[in-house]
């Protein structure tokens, strides 16, 4: 599983929202995610939601109470390498 995350956030941070977002993923789509890999990637986040509806992908979004309900991260399953350009969370 993917996990983007807002590339604006501190990387600490960024790991909470990424774990939200993995808790969503496995309410939204039970048993969808068969393996233990998790790949976090910074990334602007609206554009991937947005590329991904296009896509017709299915994810799930995490936003952010503490910050005005804010886009923080999205998590998916990869899509013919469809990440491969993107920065890994350091």
């Amino acid at each position: 599983m993917y996990v983007i995350i807002d590339e604006k956030l501190d990387p600490i941070y960024g790991c909470v929202q990424g774990g939200h977002v993995v808790a969503n993923f496995i309410k939204d789509f039970p048993g969808f995610w068969q393996n233990e890999y998790l790949i976090y990637l910074y990334a602007d986040v609206e554009k991937w939601k947005n590329k991904l509806e296009k896509l017709n992908i299915p994810f799930s979004v995490f936003n952010e109470p503490d910050l005005n309900n804010k886009l923080t991260a999205l998590a998916v399953l990869d899509h013919k390498n469809l990440f491969k350009n993107l920065s890994l969370l350091k």
